[in-house]
């Protein structure tokens, strides 16, 4: 039986590979405009959306906060206007749009487990500059390709690699200082509708400033 699963993880990831995904680069003066950098140390959070019926994964993404936050969403769907995007990974992700990023994942079906540890700067660098060059990543690769990149940083190779976010994240769950939350919803699963919402409401947000900072 485990034969078999593994020959089959492999046969779909051959499948994949095949698939280009879709290629997304913000100019240069969106992503410099955005960049913010949060408060203390520099830290790596894998983030987990994981079933409230069945316990499996479905989906993972990583925010390296260094020399600036960067969220890297492999072939995620979340999107928003004022959030510039280069190849999966999301520059500017200060609040609102960190609390928007989890209430979008966070609903009915499913909620998010947060496992947070402290890095060093060159780890948070080496990090950044891996996912920034790691390209657009297909559907149904983002614990492989999260996995990839953390397996091959200092201090991460205990990781390995997996195509399943549960496994990813139970790996992520052994290191040493690793700090676990959970966040749950009852939103229902009409994400669309919340997207929209989502954008409405950072717009208003932003014009409200703007006219303030007229004044």
């Amino acid at each position: 039986m485990r034969l078999r699963r593994a020959l089959a993880a492999l046969a779909l990831v051959g499948a994949l590979g095949g698939c280009a995904a879709e290629s997304v680069w913000a100019p240069d003066v969106a992503v410099s405009s955005a960049a913010y950098r949060p408060a203390g140390g520099p830290t790596v959070t894998l983030m987990t959306m994981i079933s409230n019926t069945s316990g499996a994964g479905g989906h993972s993404a990583l925010i390296i906060d260094g020399a600036q936050r960067l969220v890297f969403d492999p072939a995620g769907s979340w999107h928003h206007p004022m959030i510039p995007e280069r190849n999966d990974v999301l520059f500017g992700m200060g609040e609102p749009f960190m609390g928007f990023y989890l209430d979008y994942h966070a609903r009915e079906t499913y909620h998010v487990v947060m496992q947070e540890i402290d890095v060093t700067p060159e780890v948070a660098a080496a990090l950044s500059q891996a996912v920034q060059s790691h390209g657009a990543v297909p559907q149904a690769q983002c614990s492989l390709s999260i996995s990839r990149v953390l397996s091959r940083t200092p201090g991460f190779e205990s990781i390995g690699t997996s195509m399943f976010p549960a496994r990813t994240m139970a790996r992520f769950g052994r290191l040493p200082g690793v700090r676990e939350s959970r966040i749950y919803d009852d939103d229902s699963d009409d994400n669309l509708e919340l997207l929209q919402a989502q954008a409405r409401a950072a717009q208003t947000r932003a014009l409200a400033q703007e006219v303030a900072a007229g004044n």
